[in-house]
């Protein structure tokens, strides 16, 4: 089963999307924008953006937990994964990423 994007509306009225694996886990979230072109804006920059190993991030959050960043070609943050329990699990998400960005379908739950 193929990943996708779901673009979602925040309750203050913002909108953001994840990328989730196949399997429906979620594998990267975005920021928060105040416009539904700008997020569709930032699926198109992951999309873009996730197959070049440089633009990954690797990161330790405050607790220890591995995590990564996926950084546009201008070195903005575009999506961020969750917290992974080690450095190899961490590499597999950056591996979904890149395995599912591309060719993910678009959910649109803000209609």
């Amino acid at each position: 089963m193929a990943g996708k994007f779901v673009l979602k509306t925040a309750k203050d009225g913002e909108f953001y999307f994840v990328l989730e694996a196949g399997n429906g886990q979620v594998i990267l979230t975005s920021e928060m924008y105040v416009a539904k072109a700008s997020a569709e804006n930032g699926i198109a920059s992951v999309r873009k953006n996730a197959g070049n190993d440089a633009n990954y991030e690797r990161k330790e959050q405050h607790g220890g937990q591995a995590m990564f960043n996926l950084k546009a070609a201008n070195h903005q943050v575009i999506g961020t994964s969750q917290g992974y329990s080690s450095h190899a699990a961490r590499e597999e998400g950056i591996a979904s990423v890149k395995a599912n960005a591309e060719k993910a379908a678009l959910e649109d739950l803000t209609v």
